[in-house]
């Protein structure tokens, strides 16, 4: 028995026996079967982020010297153009019109299960015990009290941001019809400049509060999103518009192991970005509808800021060559300390 056994020299181990018939079994699937390590010839080696990727690309991965761990957040995207909400014959989901989270409303909810079949990033899931369809409500009791959402209050790195955007309703149909390279920058498009006075007497006029203007003034997601076009939407292909954006991963170089010790590929002091572990090609199928120029639009000016605060605060790399690096990378001095001062430069993190 793993819990009452006495000591022994081996290490204790609990091996699956079916509730059926008492006798030992060999797992062969389960609910986190692609999780971590465990891989996976059905779900893992058919992940849609690996399309376009070579036979040698995808061998690549599942090298030990280029293994790496993508964690993706499940949490619900509250979509402009949410498939979940159009599927429900019930019109159980919607989507408030005064912070834009999607909801589904469980007195009118009927077990139709559309919503967990039309989701295309599959955050909705069906509640067996309740009979009732259930979803991230992007912890709306907290955002309405003026508290950040659970998993932004308890993520370790503060990596995440939660903003107000303000955007154009009207236009949402004519961007996702855009074709799949323009869908990025269509969508960045819709997001409007909270200091154009315009947009705010258009704010005002739509019932819109000045606190709410004034913090989508002051929010950080606006300068990701639009300013530093640093933060991208996942699977924008799939045409849900979603309003959550995720900045690339600074991925860490590609080793090598010689004599039992594994080293660095890279003897630069930043890697070359097209030799990171993560293929360019598989973070353009997740967060650029294939299009690879906007994370490697996204990968360089991260890139650049990290060689000028080196520059700026250990010296050892040469100021001209980080400020040379900032211009390709289309930003300055100004834009590269509001960054760092985000933390983004010092975390590297998404």
């Amino acid at each position: 028995n793993l819990f009452n056994a006495p000591e022994g020299s081996d290490q204790p181990t609990a091996i699956p026996i079916s509730k059926v018939t008492g006798e030992y079994i060999d797992v062969e699937s389960g609910p986190n079967w692609d999780d971590d390590l465990s891989g996976s010839p059905v779900y893992a080696e058919n992940d849609p982020n690996l399309a376009g990727l070579s036979e040698e690309q995808r061998n690549q991965l599942f090298a030990v010297e280029q293994l790496v761990f993508f964690y993706f957040p499940r949490i619900c995207n509250h979509c402009l153009n949410p498939a979940c909400v159009a599927s429900c014959p019930s019109g159980a989901l919607y989507k408030r019109g005064e912070d834009g989270i999607v909801l589904i409303d469980q007195k009118r909810c009927r077990a139709w299960r559309s919503c967990v079949a039309a989701c295309p990033y599959k955050k909705t899931y069906f509640n067996w015990h309740s009979g009732k369809s259930e979803k991230c409500i992007l912890c709306f009791p907290r955002v309405e009290t003026g508290q950040a959402p659970a998993c932004f209050h308890s993520c370790v790195g503060r990596i995440r941001y939660l903003g107000v955007l303000l955007y154009d309703a009207d236009r949402i149909e004519d961007v996702a019809k855009l074709p799949d390279d323009e869908l990025v920058e269509g969508h960045r498009s819709l997001v409007l400049d909270p200091h154009d006075p315009r947009v705010i007497d258009a704010a005002k006029k739509s019932g819109i509060h000045d606190s709410v203007i004034t913090s989508a003034q002051k929010s950080p997601v606006y300068k990701y999103v639009v300013d530093w076009g640093i933060a991208l939407p996942p699977h924008i292909e799939y045409r849900t518009l979603p309003m959550l954006f995720y900045v690339p991963p600074m991925s860490p170089v590609i080793g090598e192991k010689t004599n039992g010790t594994v080293n660095h590929v890279s003897e630069d002091l930043f890697h070359d970005i097209e030799s990171s572990r993560v293929p360019l090609k598989f973070l353009g199928n997740l967060l650029g509808a294939g299009n690879e120029s906007q994370v490697l639009y996204a990968l360089r000016k991260q890139k650049a800021v990290r060689w000028y605060r080196r520059a700026l605060t250990v010296g050892d790399v040469d100021m001209a060559t980080a400020q040379r690096m900032l211009r390709e990378a289309d930003c300055d001095v100004e834009q590269a300390e509001e960054i760092e001062q985000r933390g983004l430069a010092r975390t590297g993190r998404a």
